[in-house]
This record gives C-alpha cells, sequence and structure tokens, in this order.
C-alpha cells in the first residue's frame, strides 16, 4: 500500500501544479473575495509586530551593559570575539607562539529574588566554558573544560583536560576528553592549576566570563525582536 501511495504523490502533485497554474478570472461586477486564511495572517501579523514594538521598546531602556565588562577589556590581553547572531564568544590572545582561547556561550539570567511562591532565590548559573592554549605551527595543545563558581579565592573548577596532537583530533567527536581532573594527583592538579594561571585564568576573567554570558542574551534577545518585527511589517 506504501508503494502505490509513493507512486501516487507525482502524478497528485503535477495536478495541483496545473490547477494552480489556471488563470483566476472575476465576473464583471462580482466583488473581489479575500480568503479568510489572507485576512487572519494579516491581522495577525500586525497585531503580533505591535506587541513585539512595545516589547522591543521596553527591553531597548532597560538595557545598560555593566561598566565592568567595558573596564576589563580595556585593561586585558584577550580580545574578545562577539558577533551578533552567533551565540559563541571567545577571549583570545597569543603568547609565545601559541594561541589561548577561552570560549563560552550566553545564558539566560539567574532570578536573585526567587519565584512567585516566596521560594528561595536561585544561585547563579555557572557558566560553563573551555581554556585552549594551542601551537600556532602544528595545531597541537589542551582544552581544559572548565565552568564558574561563586566565591572569592577560586572562581572557576577544572572538569577534565584533553591532550591533542592536531586540530583533526581536537575536533574529532571520537576523541579521548581526558580523566576526570580531581582523579589526578593533587600535585598534577595543582600544577595544571597554576599553568591555567599563567595563561591568563583569573577571576576576573570568570566576573566577566559571567557578566557576558547573561548580556549577550539580552542583547540576542533584542536583535531576535528586531529580526522578527522587520520580517512582519
Amino acid at each position: 500500500m506504501a508503494m502505490v501511495a509513493a507512486r501516487l504523490r507525482p502524478a497528485f502533485g503535477a495536478a495541483l501544479r496545473r490547477t494552480s497554474a489556471l488563470p483566476v478570472v472575476a465576473r464583471a461586477g462580482a466583488p473581489v473575495r479575500v480568503t479568510a486564511a489572507r485576512a487572519f495572517s494579516g491581522k495577525a501579523g500586525a497585531k503580533v509586530c505591535k506587541v513585539i514594538e512595545q516589547e522591543l521598546k521596553h527591553e531597548e531602556e532597560n538595557y545598560e551593559q555593566a561598566k565592568e565588562i567595558k573596564a576589563f577589556l580595556a585593561s586585558s590581553p584577550f580580545k574578545l570575539v562577539d558577533e551578533p547572531g552567533n551565540v559563541n564568544m571567545v577571549l583570545e590572545r597569543e603568547m609565545d607562539g601559541k594561541v589561548v582561547k577561552i570560549e563560552w556561550q550566553l545564558m539566560p539570567p539567574y532570578d536573585p529574588e526567587g519565584d512567585a511562591e516566596g521560594g528561595e532565590g536561585e544561585e547563579p548559573t555557572a557558566t560553563e566554558l573551555s581554556v585552549s592554549v594551542e601551537s600556532k605551527s602544528t595545531g597541537a595543545g589542551l582544552m581544559f573544560y572548565c565552568s564558574t563558581q561563586t566565591g572569592e579565592e577560586h572562581r572557576y573548577v577544572i572538569g577534565q583536560v584533553k591532550t591533542y596532537a592536531s586540530a583533526e583530533e581536537r575536533d574529532s567527536v571520537g576523541a579521548y576528553n581526558g580523566p576526570e581532573f580531581e582523579d589526578l594527583d593533587d600535585k598534577l592538579q595543582e600544577a595544571f592549576d597554576e599553568y591555567l594561571a599563567e595563561l591568563g585564568m583569573s577571576s576576573e576573567v570568570c566576573d566577566f566570563v559571567d557578566q557576558m554570558a547573561v548580556d549577550k542574551e539580552q542583547r540576542e534577545y533584542c536583535r531576535w525582536l528586531q529580526t522578527a518585527k522587520k520580517f512582519l511589517e
């Protein structure tokens, strides 16, 4: 039965094309009818556009980028790569023939006042990030899978450390991501932690990453509203 239906589909489609190709001729004096679908689409689209315009105005009036973001970029050796429409962000610098990248994504803001039922406020969500250091000549390198955490002394934790001999191995879905960091010898953990600090990983970087994750989400939401509004107008 499925084979019969498959054979019928092209003929049915062709019939539709032949039918839709026929000219529509209105009788003299007869009113031109607008289909309900077209009328509904116009009204609904205008309504959505109006609501979006109000929401966009509200968001833009209440948006203000944290001063700490500009202050960090003004004094940091890292360069920020942040493209509109792309959820990924990168802090990048070069050191001794190596490229250091800190990469992370946007995330929605947390609610510090809790829900409407009077529950306790949620803890700030940790931002997942990766720190890679890679040879410019060979493509070999290390990648640290980390996440930010609250606190003043140590603002990030390391989950795993991946090693790779080439860019192909780095991007391979089947590549080994390394052991759990906490399972490593304490001295090795300490040495890797000091190496990350030497690359530029710090509490200030973690503060920036957390702030930019939320700031980026807000900017992308506004851009989303702008794009939808432009399409519907």
